[in-house]
């Protein structure tokens, strides 16, 4: 999770992508419950790969995250943006044994376990763009016969989301180190798939693992949806806190609204998360994420992420219209 997360700015200007959050969760904080339950065997360690300018408050949060789990948590940096091998090699001697590997920006929905006897698991989803993702293609027995980065031409539909199962990390450690130390990368990045091509042709069997849904929160209309579909999954749960003031106010559930929220007016929902500490007066709301300490008043509001620390005001008006008339602003 040590990218610059541009596609999001300006959300990623004081806060990494992964720690931005999806109903009342940082994103990894999420995907490390999920990836926890996806498999049986107990999971001994969690590294998260970061750059060291996040601060160690961000630090803080993750080593919590991984407490919450009742693992233990390890921080490690990558300090030049070196493509994905380059990233995951900076785990070190952590690469040992049987290995999860997830790029941070991603949520999923799976009914599996993984089986750890295979030599790898890259999991995939079929997509209607594919030249925009990594992708497998597949022999009939279900073996990955190859990986392609961004085809220009149609070679595959079935991407790869960006979650790794290997049963060996060492001997991944040990192909991503060989490109490193041969200067085998395109366009300046070490690339995580060159080492698993390496591994493929040296006998290891990959095989696909498939997501009932895959959801990127790589820019904000995408984690928006995310937002909305994460809210359907969890909508039996508590959602709405006890210390929220809802005052005159309609909350259209799904919603997660935290403590301290105060809501006069207001309309809000579906599929909105509120954030500890925010006002929302005479407003209407659907389909958005603000976050902690904010303002809203007199605003219509859809599909839209809001920060921290934020004021919006709009303006009432005292109108007197005819018949016939047709107002737009």
């Amino acid at each position: 999770m040590a990218g610059w997360g541009s596609r999001l700015r300006p959300h990623t200007i004081t806060i990494p992508k992964p720690m931005l959050p999806i109903a009342g969760k940082p994103i990894v904080e999420r995907l490390v419950n999920d990836l926890i339950k996806s498999t049986e065997q107990k999971i001994e360690d969690i590294v998260f790969i970061i750059r060291e300018d996040f601060g160690k408050a961000v630090e803080e949060k993750l080593l919590q995250i991984a407490k919450n789990v009742g693992v233990p948590g390890t921080i490690k940096y990558q300090e030049v943006p070196l493509g994905t091998a380059h990233a995951i090699l900076c785990a070190g001697d952590f690469l040992t044994g049987n290995v999860i590997v997830a790029f941070a920006d991603t949520l999923f929905r799976a009914d599996y376990k993984i089986d750890a006897s295979k030599d790898g698991i890259i999991w995939v989803q079929k997509v209607d763009d594919p030249s925009a993702f990594g992708v497998v293609k597949m022999s009939a027995d279900g073996v990955i016969t190859d990986f392609v980065e961004k085809p220009k031409e149609f070679v595959s539909d079935l991407a790869i989301i960006g979650i790794y199962y290997f049963n060996d990390g060492k001997y991944l450690r040990d192909e991503m180190q060989y490109l490193l130390d041969n200067n085998i990368q395109k366009g300046g990045e070490f690339w995580l798939t060159d080492a698993m091509e390496n591994m493929k042709k040296k006998g290891s069997k990959f095989y696909k693992g498939e997501v009932i849904e895959w959801l990127d929160c790589g820019n904000k209309d995408a984690t928006v949806y995310t937002n909305q579909r994460v809210l359907e999954f969890i909508k039996n749960e508590k959602l709405v806190s006890d210390k929220a003031v809802i005052e005159n106010s309609l909350v259209v559930h799904p919603c997660y609204i935290e403590d301290d929220v105060v809501l006069k007016n207001s309309i809000v929902g579906p599929y909105v998360s509120i954030s500890k500490g925010t006002m929302i007066e005479n407003s209407v709301v659907k389909n958005s994420i603000i976050q902690s300490k904010t303002i809203l008043k007199n605003k219509l509001i859809e599909n839209s992420m809001i920060g921290n620390n934020t004021k919006l005001e709009g303006r009432m008006e005292d109108l007197s219209v005819g018949d016939y008339n047709s107002l737009k602003q």
